[in-house]
């Protein structure tokens, strides 16, 4: 009944007016909270779990282990709320990431019968690319957080005692492994920008010096350690998937080229002109045409003298 009502609100060439597509937004947004919702309140019964899965990569000390010189630390609540805050925030995040899935499903399904099929196919392949490079990231992070944790608190000096906050360390977890996330998606956006004829391959590749500059520029930027195995774990495998990128673009334009010498071309260049030598025809007699209006209106002589003498009659 559903089904067949909203058939019945289509107008002829079969589009949605704008009331049902706000009806069916409102639906899609409440089965995304609604899964959010409950993958939160099953985060909230293990937040206990979570805490320390993400606070790990910190050397705690143990019961008969002083902080003192940067050889370890205390993790610690600082306010009365922190405890309830930080887990909230944990069970949310965890709500978030876990119930992705669901979310960015009902977000496609809401987008996907705008788009052309072309446009649907770059999008499979984008998610597709995405989800993978992006956990790839994030596990990286996760992986050197260890190694960027001991030599920050390597730099405490001596007779001080490292107290970290709890939220702290989240934030900062939670912040590398975004950064990490993110970044392996950028050899993804130089490919799509390639296939949509944004980019060439060949531009592309002219970009590697200032590119490989500034992913090394931006990884001793962004990781916090001072030693470069931080730096290097993630411009590394950044220049390596930026080269894949190019090697990609690079193909993907001589099979557009092969199938179409158009196709790289943008709305204001001009196409290759045809200047290949033509044989010219044998030339074909053509009569003479009348110069003078008098020859085509086919005058005598006599009358067009007749003519001259009485102008310089009146003239006279």
């Amino acid at each position: 009944m559903l089904k067949s009502a909203r058939k019945q609100e289509r107008d002829p060439e079969g589009r949605m007016p704008l009331v049902e597509h706000l009806r069916e937004l409102r639906n899609r947004i409440a089965k995304g909270l609604l899964a959010i919702t409950a993958v939160t309140v099953v985060a909230l019964a293990y937040s206990e779990e979570l805490m320390q899965f993400l606070t790990r990569s910190v050397p705690k000390c143990g019961p008969d282990v002083t902080s003192d010189g940067g050889n370890c630390a205390i993790v610690s609540f600082n306010t009365l709320m922190a405890p309830f805050s930080t887990t909230i925030q944990i069970s949310l995040v965890t709500g978030l990431v876990v119930a992705s899935p669901v979310w960015l499903y009902q977000l496609w399904a809401f987008i996907a019968p705008g788009l052309h099929k072309s446009e649907r196919k770059y999008t499979y392949a984008f998610v597709g690319a995405a989800v993978p490079l992006f956990t790839a990231g994030a596990y990286l992070a996760y992986r050197i957080l260890p190694v960027s944790v001991k030599v920050l608190i390597s730099l405490t000096p001596g007779g001080s005692a490292n107290i970290l906050s709890l939220g702290d360390v989240l934030d900062f977890t939670l912040r590398m492994v975004l950064v990490f996330g993110f970044a392996f998606e950028l050899p993804l956006v130089l490919v799509m920008l390639n296939l949509t004829g944004v980019v060439t391959g060949r531009r592309m590749a002219g970009w590697w010096r200032g590119v490989i500059m500034g992913v090394f520029v931006f990884g001793a930027v962004i990781t916090p350690t001072t030693d470069p195995i931080g730096m290097l774990a993630l411009a590394g495998p950044i220049t390596i998937l930026y080269f894949a990128a190019v090697a990609f673009s690079l193909i993907n334009d001589r099979r557009q080229t092969r199938s179409n010498p158009d196709a790289r071309l943008g709305a204001d260049d001009a196409s290759p002109l045809d200047l290949t030598h033509e044989a010219v025809g044998a030339v074909e007699p053509a009569g003479a045409s009348p110069a003078l209006p008098e020859q085509a209106t086919g005058e005598s002589e006599a009358i067009r003298a007749g003519r001259v003498a009485a102008g310089k009659v009146m003239g006279g």
